[in-house]
Order: structure tokens, then C-alpha cells, then sequence
């Protein structure tokens, strides 16, 4: 048996023993998936701003580290579409795109981005990716997909446009030069769409993408595209990555923190996605701490083999599962193909059209755009809604800069969710004739009524204990014949140092107008504060009570103090 604590550091050393049947049909998922992998690869690059064939170096060794190092065997880690939509927006910041610096810049995001991965897996802060909430994630994904699309119209028309200020105002231009458009590209653009559309209809299970690319890459040739002035991928070095150490740069690493924080966040959450479903559908178990580590050391690989930011793959994992992986060896396998075609193939993509490569970018945002969940959003809570509306707006305000979009869409779900918990549900109720009832907003206590009841539902603590203080004074004020406040504090699930001090300070102004403050069925995790702190000896022990009916008999019907139960 292998030790825990080794698995730990080494997760693929609990893989299962393969046998003859998993091989088979691991063998047989990872020859589909690098059908897929491999042209989209080739597209995602070209999303990122960088040469093709750093597309297929984030397929071969960033994708073997994630599987080996990560808790979910079934993840299929590499390239992915709105990681490098991130990666072009982010480092188009600082540096031309095609550049040497803009590759160096891409590289060292790839290992920010990593760094920040481990760094939370590391600790085992995985919880914190909670800050992303599902609105936010929505309205960034909606908004990326109308980025992406926009995009990849260059290169879907030949229309050539300056990028310097962002795909909002490079469409702008584009939309002013359709008469500049190259048919031929246009055409080559049309037909992959097509083919595309068609498989997706009618046979889902081929690998259209690679059927798409294999057709035009043959058309292009035969018709010699790229002379008649259409852009080819060219050229793609055979062979396997060199290793070399990112450039560092001080001044660009700084620029680049943010949006490396973004990238990490993000990227987790789509893979986190897979592993929910790959976990649901196999009935296995996965770390969301390890698989950021694993996700974190994939992209670290990625900055020293000449590759760009990666992530786990909603669309290929869900194909690696439908094509019947049984372990981890799907991916090796995945990663020897791709191999393959680096050292013998690359000759075959030189043809390939670039128009192909913006097709299976638009045709993958099918996949992305979520209109529904925009919908649902609204659905559940207007703090909600406004949160997916607000990200969505400005992401596509701030492009190119979009991951000040979810920064924007974090820091206002933060924001609501903080002033909501200022103002928890709180309600004033009426005990008459023995039976309790909440009191309308314009309800008054009826004169000469000695009893009040308010029931808190939420934490009492720092953000909100002023609040429950208003509302006590405010019943005290509103009735001069109260001599008891009765607190229903079943739905008081903390109490903090500033909740101790709000009712010790309640506990002394109501005893000297004469009012006894009551605490009805609350909670251990109060009880044992207020015991800690001596609390419970200023309320008086005698009005602590374990249930509603005690308390009201209490207040309706004075008995010896030796009945209470506390």
C-alpha cells in the first residue's frame, strides 16, 4: 500500500492498477480528445495573441503536470477559451501584441497565475474561491463571449483594424470598413462555420473540428489562400518545447498581479465546474486544495515550456467522460498525441487558414454563454441580479482591461452582501391572549401592554449589532408601560465581542427604566459566549430560557426563579 501522506504529494500514485479493459478505453478517450485538442489548441493560441504552436505546447507538458499532480484523474487541463481571452486582454496592457515582450509578459502571467493557485491550495484556502459568486461568474462569462466573438472578426472578414484601444472600438472601426473585406476569408470563415454547425446538428459524435480544419487546411492549399492575400497559420517548429526560465520583470510582474489573481480565480472555477460533474458522474471524490495545486503546478509548467496561462477544460473533460475514460492514463495518452503531431505533423498545418481557427472560437462560445443564468440571477435576488448585470456591463465597459469587470462584479457582491447583514431579518412581534403574531410595519403596541417580543434572525455581530440596538430602544420608546423585552434567539447563530458589549449596554439602560431583558431558545454557540465573557450573569440566569413557552410563562405569569431552566 502506498502511504497516505505520499499520495498527498503525488496523487497519481493512487490511480488503480490499469488493466487490459481501462487501458482500452482510456486508449480509445484520449485519441478523441487530442482530435479535439489539437486544432483547438491551435485556436486558442491565436485568442491569446501568441504563435500557433504555443497552443500545442500548453496541450503536451502543462497538461501532463495537471493530470499527475491533480485530485480529479478525468480533467483534461490545457488551453481553454476565456483563459486566453484573459491573457491577451491583460498583457495587450503593457505590451504590443506578436511582440517578444508580449510573450515573455504571457509567460510570466502563466507562472503569477500558478504561483497564486499553489500559494491556496498550499495554505487549504480553497473556501476563498467562494468570493467568485455564481452572478458574478455568469455575468463575466456572458460578457467574455460577446469579447471573444467580437474579437475574431479580423479574422473571420480580413479586415485588418488597430487594436490599440480595445475590441469595443476595434469593431467600431471594422464595422466602418466592410467594404474592405477580404471574400475570400469571409468565405473560407462561412464555410467552417458551417461545417461546424452542421456536425454539432447532425453528428455530434465525429470530431467535426478536426474534419473543419483537415478540409480547409486542403482547400487552402489547393487554391493557394494565402496568395490570394488570406492569413495561414505558416510555418510551426517541429519538435518538442525548449525549457527556459520566464523573463523577469519587476515592473511587469506588478502590472500583471491582478490580473494574474483574476486568471487563477477564474480558471479554478471553470475546472472546479468539470470536477463537480466528473466527481458526480463517477461517484469518486476530489480536493478542490489539491486540484489548485495541480492546476497551479500546470501553469508554472506552462511559463518554463514556452506556453501560455492553462486551465481544466469544461468541453474536453466532458468528452474525456463520454468517451469512457476510466483513469488519469486518458490524458497521458491525450499528451502522446499530441506529442505526435509536434514531431511529425506540423508540417500538414501549414495551410491551415486562420478563418478555421476564429470559427472554432466562436463555435466554443456556445459553450460559454449562459443567458438563462442572467435570467435566473434576477430570479433568486435583486443583489444577485444586479451583480451578474453590473460584471456584464463593466467587462464589456472595461475591455480590453476586462478583469477589472469581475474585480468590479466581486467588490459589489461583497458590498451587498455586507450591507445586507447590517440590516438582517429583525421582526416585532405581539403576544396576546397567549398567541404570538408579527406586528405590521404601522402596528403600534397596544397601550398599557407590559410584554414585547422581537425575534433576530442572523448573526449578532460587529456589522449589525447597532441595528438590533435601534430597534430594542426603539419598542422601549414606543410603549412607557414595557417592563419586559422577550429575544427570540433561535436564529442567532453568532455572537461576537461587539454583540457581548451591544447588550451589556441594553441589559443596564433597560434595568434602570425598569425593563427585564429575556433570551429565549438561544443557540449553544451564544450560550457559551455569553458564559465566557460573564454575560450571561449580567442578563441574569433566571432569564435565560430554553424554550419560547417557558419564557412567555415567565413574563405572563411570574414563578419562582428556581423553575427556570437555566
Amino acid at each position: 500500500m502506498i502511504p497516505t501522506l505520499l499520495q498527498r504529494f503525488f496523487p497519481f500514485l493512487g490511480w488503480s492498477r490499469p488493466t487490459r479493459q481501462t487501458l482500452r478505453g482510456d486508449l480509445f478517450a484520449g485519441v478523441t480528445v487530442s482530435l479535439l485538442v489539437i486544432p483547438q489548441s491551435l485556436a486558442y493560441a491565436q485568442l491569446a495573441g501568441v504563435p500557433a504552436h504555443y497552443g500545442l505546447y500548453a496541450a503536451l507538458v502543462p497538461a501532463l503536470v495537471g493530470v499527475l499532480f491533480g485530485s480529479s484523474a478525468l480533467l483534461s487541463t490545457g488551453p481553454v477559451a476565456l483563459t486566453s481571452l484573459l491573457t491577451a486582454a491583460s498583457v495587450g496592457q503593457i505590451a504590443p501584441a506578436g511582440t517578444e515582450d508580449f510573450i515573455a509578459s504571457v509567460m510570466l502571467l502563466a507562472l503569477l497565475s500558478g504561483l497564486f493557485q499553489i500559494a491556496l491550495g498550499v495554505a487549504r484556502a480553497g473556501i476563498l474561491l467562494n468570493l467568485l459568486s455564481h452572478p458574478v461568474l455568469v455575468g463575466f462569462i456572458n460578457a467574455a463571449a460577446v469579447v471573444i466573438t467580437l474579437s475574431q472578426l479580423p479574422a473571420l472578414t480580413g479586415i485588418s483594424v488597430p487594436q490599440d484601444g480595445g475590441v469595443l472600438l476595434a469593431t467600431w472601426h471594422l464595422l466602418g470598413r466592410l467594404n474592405a473585406t477580404h471574400r475570400t476569408t469571409l468565405v473560407f470563415a462561412l464555410l467552417a462555420l458551417t461545417i461546424l454547425i452542421l456536425f454539432r446538428r447532425f453528428a455530434p459524435a465525429w470530431p467535426g473540428v478536426l474534419i473543419m480544419v483537415a478540409a480547409l487546411t486542403l482547400l487552402s492549399f489547393v487554391t493557394d489562400f494565402a496568395a490570394a492575400g488570406g492569413a495561414i497559420v505558416g510555418r510551426i517548429p517541429a519538435g518538442l518545447p525548449g525549457l527556459s526560465i520566464p523573463a523577469m520583470s519587476w515592473d511587469a510582474a506588478v502590472a500583471l498581479v491582478p490580473a494574474a489573481f483574476v486568471i487563477s480565480l477564474v480558471s479554478f472555477m471553470e475546472a472546479m465546474s468539470s470536477c463537480k460533474v466528473i466527481a458526480f458522474k463517477t461517484r469518486t471524490r476530489w480536493d478542490e486544495n489539491q486540484e489548485l495545486i495541480g492546476q497551479g503546478l500546470a501553469k508554472v509548467a506552462a511559463a518554463f515550456c514556452h506556453s501560455m496561462p492553462v486551465s481544466g477544460s469544461f468541453s474536453r473533460s466532458a468528452l474525456n467522460l463520454a468517451s469512457h475514460a476510466r483513469t488519469g492514463y486518458a490524458s497521458l495518452f491525450t499528451t502522446a498525441f499530441v506529442l505526435l503531431a509536434l514531431v511529425a505533423f506540423t508540417p500538414l498545418l501549414h495551410h491551415l487558414p486562420k478563418p478555421a481557427l476564429g470559427a472554432i472560437i466562436v463555435m466554443a462560445l456556445f459553450n460559454l454563454i449562459d443567458v438563462p443564468g442572467m435570467r435566473n440571477a434576477w430570479r433568486a435576488s435583486t443583489d444577485d441580479g444586479a451583480a451578474a448585470t453590473l460584471t456584464f456591463v463593466a467587462t464589456l465597459g472595461f475591455a480590453p482591461h476586462i478583469q477589472n469587470g469581475i474585480l468590479a462584479g466581486i467588490v459589489f457582491s461583497l458590498g451587498a452582501f455586507i450591507y445586507r447583514r447590517m440590516q438582517p431579518q429583525f421582526a416585532v412581534q405581539a403576544l396576546r391572549d397567549g398567541v404570538l403574531s408579527d406586528m405590521a410595519p404601522n402596528d403600534a403596541q397596544r397601550p398599557g401592554e407590559t410584554v414585547g417580543v422581537l425575534r433576530f434572525d442572523a448573526a449578532l455581530f460587529f456589522a449589525n449589532a447597532s441595528f438590533f440596538e435601534a430597534e430594542v430602544l426603539k419598542l422601549q420608546r414606543e410603549n412607557a408601560s414595557l417592563r419586559y423585552i422577550v429575544v427570540l434567539a433561535h436564529g442567532i447563530n453568532l455572537l461576537d465581542a461587539s454583540g457581548v458589549e451591544i447588550l451589556r449596554s441594553l441589559v443596564h439602560h433597560l434595568r434602570e427604566s425598569g425593563i427585564t431583558l429575556i433570551i429565549s431558545n438561544a443557540k449553544r454557540q451564544f450560550l457559551d459566549v455569553a458564559e465566557r465573557t460573564g454575560l450571561a450573569d449580567q442578563i441574569g440566569r433566571e432569564n435565560f430560557f430554553d424554550r419560547d413557552e417557558l419564557a412567555f410563562a415567565r413574563v405572563c405569569e411570574p414563578f419562582p426563579a428556581s423553575d427556570s431552566p437555566h
